[in-house]
């Protein structure tokens, strides 16, 4: 649709709105700002954090212990309730932010024309139908339609991804374009880097493009990690089991023993308190939290707890083009000239690398004597721009145009100095880049001369009409060869780069201005330059490292599909890719989607909708995905993901507030690391509840036994609480420092599927629990049958328990290789810091008499330690023998 076709539209005047009729719009409409949901209250934050099953079965356990008067266990195990909760309270307050920063992208102020005059207004007052004033440096204040423009330019990369500033005209496009297509429209949010315009506000607030990511954004559902489907599902298993145990105990003690029905209540309580690994939570979240410590350190910034996990069983990331996969810098990687190619190393802004001829680096007087050519266009690229680029903190980075700016860096590597350029040769006139026009032109002194020289740089098509002649190697002029210059242009193209040329004209009587017709013709063609957004060369390893560790990587970029596809490329993820673009997606269903999204790694013009669409088609298959982003336009895909990551450094505020993950240094080689650490967590959870479970199965065991022989209970409740929530935390909690395996980043993913306790670890548990059941009950009826009171057997009896969990955890560090080694026997430091801490904590529990009061306990004889100690001896050859057993029988891998 044409300007005026939008206007009539719309019922708007090319000289605005009058005061009345934006009012009464306003009211209409209402303002132009997003809608804002009332978030949850407090209360209703923190009672979701109670719906978990463990955590009910916890609280009622507390209810009835505190009923029966075991203040102490029903206070032990309240504070575990409180913490998880608190926890997730405040992980939860920090989630929600997202679309808050949506929010925050309109321009709070625009100048708009009111009654024909220019009026600055709230941008909250604009109204479908206002024509609004744009300039260089404006935020777009609502979605609009160009009516004028000259030469306007806008970094539309939040939104579409898009390495550099698109042109923008009031020409109409077709309607299907995509939007990093539609030059005739803005949209809120995004900023005008060049030149300015005039333009008629088509949307506003929830309308606009932004609004519409931001409805997005609210309606996508949080999902939940691997780790908390599989705590979710041992929850609900292990609640099931411990009360239909306990109810079988209260039936039999009540029915076949003849207790009372209180003392079979009590002895049922009691089986339920022994069961349930009270300290598991607390372990999961201090194992979570450590692996944030790691990661941080490791430049990957963890928002929500359970995303530590997550990362390690992810087996697709997708990512992002622009800023993640790719610097985000614009790179002269080539330079073309008659008979001549140059490649020019480095990347970035950084005038670091040099300009090779058939690999031969050409220093600057090199460059001048085989290159002449080459030299002149460097003269022109650093005479023929408006940016500038600086150093600061160690880091290059451009004011002005990223294009401008990565022609600067190719004349710095040549060895000039624009600075000094531009006061010896000083710009006499310019012709302004324009859509219309494709080039920018300027006219500048001659040194030592009274003629001037004109530099021109531009679309290849448009300065290639513009030139008669051409340098050649040797630096003399020939005529020009079209179709030659066109087959280079075509080869650039292929290769995903961003072409200009460059030309001049010397000898010019310097004029007071310089017009359109002094360049139309006549001109001499210096070269062409290729320019791209290079990969990080720490993303290419990144990616060798995913591929070795079974992950696959997608890129999905709003950029072009030949830019994509060389980069994709370049990165190693295959040589002549199929891409997919956006209509591509949109021209298939649901379920053709899925079957693309298994071979098909690279996705290009894709919109917010096509990146939502393709996280869910993977996650359909069974996919954990990783999803990075940095722009606006990633944040529902972000929050869709099983673990979203945004770039820190370049990231809009809404990416980080979408994503579970944020990049510090904006390193996609950070998220491989980060796998590592994530893969790393569950090996070392998985040990923390292999760990956990034998000892809670042996003391549940051992007052079964106790109840079915009519005997009294080896371990009070109060002092299986004290083993479970002091002993067994404290050794636990080394299991969450232990270091990455050798081979963390050699297997493939785990799968999804994989329940939290294999077959193996299921014999464990079962395994180590009888063994419990045989030492702590054997050493109680031991203890009676030398004559020792009941409170004493019982203090041996715990004391046993306490002297197997220790040498239990020497075993558990190494669940399939032998701990029989030096480094098994030594343990870490952290190890040995526990070990020492539960032997003073025990010779308390034993001997101090504020703790005899308080557990029941008595003084034992030094002497009874060594047999304790035995015990545990006992266990560790025990369990040595069975994994030397299962390896020789080709059961352990």
């Amino acid at each position: 649709m044409d300007a005026d076709a939008v206007l009539s539209a719309l019922k708007a005047e090319a000289h605005g709105l009058d005061q009345a009729e934006a009012a009464r719009r306003l009211a209409v409409q209402g303002p132009n700002c997003l809608p804002e949901a009332r978030p949850p209250g407090v209360a209703r934050r923190l009672a979701r954090q109670f719906n978990n099953l463990l955590l009910q079965v916890l609280m009622a356990s507390a209810a009835i212990t505190a009923l029966i008067g075991h203040w102490v266990d029903a206070a032990v195990i309240a504070a575990v309730v409180v913490l998880n909760a608190v926890i997730g309270f405040v992980q939860e307050g920090r989630a929600e932010k997202a679309l808050q920063a949506i929010r925050h992208l309109l321009a709070p102020r625009a100048v708009a024309l009111r009654d024909g005059r220019q009026h600055e207004l709230a941008a909250a007052d604009l109204v479908p139908g206002d024509v609004v004033l744009l300039a260089s440096g404006d935020s777009l204040p609502a979605d609009v339609r160009l009516l004028q423009a000259h030469g306007c330019r806008v970094d539309e990369s939040a939104l579409t991804g898009e390495s550099v500033p698109v042109d923008k005209h009031p020409a109409a496009v077709p309607g299907g374009a995509a939007i990093g297509d539609r030059t005739c429209m803005g949209y809120a949010g995004t900023l005008v880097t060049q030149g300015q315009a005039r333009a008629v506000v088509v949307a506003t607030g929830a309308d606009t493009e932004v609004g519409r990511i931001g409805r997005m954004l609210a309606a996508v559902e949080p999902g939940t990690t691997p780790l908390l489907q599989k705590m979710g599902a041992f929850s609900r298993q292990l609640t099931l089991v411990i009360l239909g145990v306990a109810l079988l105990l209260f039936g039999f003690g009540t029915l076949v023993r003849g207790m009372a029905a209180g003392d079979a209540f009590m002895a049922a309580v009691s089986l339920a308190v022994a069961a349930i690994p009270e300290g598991l939570p607390a372990i999961l979240t201090i194992t979570l939290a450590i692996g944030v410590q790691r990661m941080a350190r490791r430049h990957a910034v963890i928002r929500r707890l359970p995303a530590v996990e997550a990362l390690g069983s992810v087996t697709v990331i997708c990512s992002d083009k622009t800023g993640t996969l790719t610097r985000n810098e614009m790179t002269v990687q080539q330079v073309i000239c008659a008979g001549q190619a140059l490649a020019v190393e480095g990347a970035g802004y950084a005038p670091q690398g040099a300009i090779t001829l058939e690999g031969v680096p050409l220093a600057p007087a090199g460059l001048s004597e085989r290159a002449p050519a080459a030299a002149r266009l460097a003269l022109a690229a650093a005479l023929c721009n408006d940016a500038a680029v600086h150093e600061s903190d160690g880091r290059w980075s451009v004011a002005g145009d990223p294009t401008e700016g990565a022609l600067l860096t190719l004349a710095l590597k040549a060895g000039l100095n624009p600075a000094e350029l531009r006061v010896e040769r000083p710009r006499l006139a310019v012709i302004p880049f324009e859509s219309e026009h494709r080039y920018m032109a300027t006219l500048h002194a001659s040194v030592g001369a009274a003629a001037a020289e004109v530099f021109v740089k531009g679309a290849p098509e448009r300065v290639l009409a513009m030139c008669a002649t051409q340098l050649d190697a040797q630096g003399r002029e020939q005529p020009l060869h079209s179709s030659w210059w066109q087959a280079r242009i075509d080869e650039q193209a292929r290769a995903g780069r961003r072409v200009l040329a460059v030309a001049c004209r010397a000898d010019v009587q310097p004029p007071d201005t310089l017009a359109h017709a002094d360049v139309a013709a006549g001109l001499t063609l210096l070269g062409l330059v290729g320019i791209i957004d290079p990969p990080r060369e720490e993303a290419r390893r990144a990616v060798a490292r995913c591929a070795e560790a079974g992950i696959r990587v997608v890129m999905i970029t709003g950029d072009h599909g030949v830019t994509a596809g060389a980069i994709a490329a370049q990165l190693g993820l295959g040589d002549a890719l199929p891409t997919l673009t956006g209509a591509d997606i949109e021209a298939l269903d649901d379920a053709a989607l899925r079957q693309v999204v298994a071979t098909t790694r690279v996705f290009a013009r894709a919109s917010p909708e096509h990146k939502l669409r393709l996280v869910r088609a993977l996650q359909a298959r069974g996919e954990v995905v990783a999803m990075t982003g940095d722009g606006v336009n990633d944040a529902p895909a972000l929050k869709q993901a099983d673990v979203g990551v945004a770039m820190g450094m370049k990231g809009t505020e809404a990416a980080k507030q979408a994503g579970a993950m944020v990049l510090a240094d904006d390193n996609f080689a950070s998220i491989a690391h980060a796998v590592e650490e994530g893969r790393t967590v569950y090996d070392n959870l998985k040990k923390t509840v292999t760990f956990l479970l034998p000892i809670n199965g042996g003391e549940s065991l051992t007052l079964l036994l106790a109840v079915l022989l009519g005997v009294a209970l080896p371990i009070l409740p109060a002092q299986v609480l004290w083993v479970n929530m002091v002993s067994s935390v404290a050794l636990a909690m080394v299991l969450a420092f232990e270091p990455t395996e050798a081979d963390v980043m050699r297997r493939p993913p785990r799968p999804a599927s994989e329940p939290l306790l294999s077959r193996f670890l299921v014999w464990r548990v079962v395994l180590v629990s009888t063994l419990f059941l045989a030492g702590v009950f054997g050493m109680y009826e031991w203890m009676l049958r030398q004559g020792a009171g009941v409170d004493a057997a019982r203090t041996a009896a715990v004391n046993t328990l306490v002297c197997m969990e220790v040498f239990y955890l020497f075993s558990v560090r190494y669940l399939k290789a032998p701990s029989f080694t030096l480094q098994g026997v030594r343990g870490t430091p952290r190890v040995l810091a526990a070990v020492a801490g539960v032997f003073v904590l025990q010779l308390l529990f034993t001997y101090a008499p504020f703790m005899q009061a308080l557990f029941q306990t008595e003084t034992l004889p030094l002497a009874l330690g060594l047999r304790i100690a035995a015990v545990g001896v006992a266990l560790l050859l025990v369990l040595e023998l069975e994994k030397a057993l299962l390896r020789r029988l080709g059961l352990l891998a």
